[in-house]
């Protein structure tokens, strides 16, 4: 039988065998990247698109039919229906419903270009202005009834904590 002192130390090279057999695998670099980056999804609530405007009129031309209403997970709803969008690394895209084919490059939370056919951000931009948190909604602009129906249902849309 081993002494107390003895089984120590036969435990302490055990140990240090161990971390040595295991220090490769701990070691090793990081899985690559999924292709095109994390999936994400954006943040809940209103996104308003406009063209910028010039020095003699408006600073930006409201694009109403390219506003979206990000509802919850990948899902969006504007005015002729649902759809859904996926999000890799900062590039958007609507898979499916009306707004199907737009391409968008997240530049920020809330700040959104659309993606021209050249695969060049253009000067179209989408930007957050109601946002929708926790079954929560506030508002980042003055609201009508209709952005009000719309928070409701993103909120009730929210899982719940």
């Amino acid at each position: 039988m081993l002494g107390s002192r003895a089984m120590k130390r036969h435990t302490l090279i055990a140990l240090a065998c161990g971390l040595a057999a295991a220090s490769p695998v701990l070691a090793s670099p990081a899985p690559p990247p999924v292709p095109g980056g994390r999936l994400g999804t954006l943040v809940q609530g209103r996104y308003v698109c406009e063209s910028p405007g010039d020095a003699t009129g408006p600073a930006g031309i409201a694009l109403e039919d390219l506003e979206f209403l990000v509802v919850n997970g990948s899902g969006y709803r504007v005015p002729a229906g649902r759809g859904s969008y996926l999000l890799t690394g900062d590039d958007v895209i609507m898979t499916g419903g009306p707004l199907q084919g737009l391409r968008l490059h997240r530049i920020s939370s809330g700040f959104l270009r659309r993606i021209e056919a050249d695969g060049e951000d253009g000067e179209v931009r989408c930007v957050l202005s109601v946002r929708t948190v926790a079954n929560a909604p506030y508002l980042t602009s003055p609201a009508s009834e209709d952005d009000e129906a719309d928070q409701r249902e993103a909120a009730e849309a929210s899982p719940s904590r």
